[in-house]
């Protein structure tokens, strides 16, 4: 097994190779030290989120990965016979194709070696939710932003991976159609693309959270989505306007519109039902989504008693409140 680097700074696409730092170097080692201990069946591990972003991180955030496997059994097999996973593995492999990926915690040395929060997915589920018609937009949406191939079981495998990433952020003008008017450029095309993204979930965070993640990532949607604009005009869906300007050579029928609205509605029922699976899937969860929404809101959680030890019963009416008093902006980090 290899660990290569794509480019200079390991990151899916054109990259600047000042940005990454230390904490794309604990990833590397956290992901090669998760491949070895899940015994060959670690394809590839994708970096993606706060960290890589630097999208306001703390030193308790874990690492966000999306871990390519080859056969879920055996990784859930390997990882339980090493003490990283508590579930059963029946279960684990069970629930593996029952709203795709699973999400589980890895923390080595009882976290004392890093934490990451993987999203464990199969090829053919990769293939799936990187294409044209993915079930919903849970990984896309994710992958699409400035994310980095940490490992790769081999160049074969981190060249295939990169590809589908590619596909996917090409994809993308497609299903941003219906709400984007005018001319756009490449800067316009990947902000509408985080607002609608990010409207497809219900999330803890500010109101403007696509805003302040956007401006994290310029470079990147102006060095991925450009070159795409200019092929898509070789293709004929979209025409210049003018200069790095480009307008959809035919506005999305009213077919489309729906066809699209109904996928983000579905996509969304599907990510909140998620939520369910989560708790059976993540090793302390209650505490890892306290932190997150003490990070992202700015306010302090303190759970009753009851609250923590029945959180499926009880903690639903503090969590509409989150989502319904989250603050109007975030300040950039």
């Amino acid at each position: 097994m290899t660990d290569r680097k794509a480019g200079t700074d390991g990151t899916s696409g054109p990259t600047n190779a000042a940005q990454g730092g230390p904490r794309l170097e604990d990833a590397r080692a956290l992901a090669a030290r998760l491949a070895d201990t899940a015994d060959g069946s670690v394809e590839a591990v994708i970096l993606y989120g706060s960290h890589i972003l630097g999208a306001n991180p703390d030193r308790h955030s874990a690492l966000d990965f999306v871990v390519v496997v080859e056969d879920y059994r055996r990784f859930y097999a390997a990882m339980h016979e090493a003490n990283e996973l508590q579930r059963p593995v029946w279960l684990m492999s069970g629930l593996a194709s029952v709203l795709a990926p699973n999400v589980v915690a890895y923390a080595p040395d009882e976290g004392g070696d890093g934490l990451a929060k993987c999203l464990v997915t199969s090829r053919a589920h990769f293939t799936l939710a990187m294409g044209p018609l993915p079930p919903d937009h849970f990984l896309m949406g994710r992958l699409v932003q400035k994310v980095a191939v940490v490992w790769a079981a081999d160049e074969n495998r981190r060249d295939w991976v990169e590809r589908h990433l590619a596909a996917a952020r090409e994809g993308s003008i497609g299903w941003v159609g219906p709400w984007l008017e005018g001319s756009f450029d490449a800067e316009t095309l990947g902000m509408k693309l985080l607002e609608v993204s990010y409207r497809g979930e219900f999330r803890p965070e500010a109101r403007n959270r696509a805003e302040v993640v956007f401006g994290l990532q310029r470079d990147h949607f102006r060095d991925t989505l450009g070159p795409a604009l200019e092929r898509a005009a070789q293709a004929g869906t979209v025409t210049p306007a003018a200069e790095g300007r480009f307008r959809f050579a035919a506005s999305p029928t009213p077919a489309e519109r729906r066809r699209l609205r109904s996928y983000f509605r579905r996509s969304k029922a599907r990510a909140t039902a998620r939520w369910l699976k989560h708790v059976i899937t993540f090793d302390n969860w209650l505490p890892y989504i306290v932190r997150k929404v003490e990070r992202r809101t700015g306010q302090p959680v303190q759970l009753t008693r009851v609250e923590r030890r029945w959180p499926l019963i009880f903690l639903w009416p503090r969590m509409l409140k989150v989502l319904l008093t989250r603050p109007e902006r975030e300040e950039p980090s």
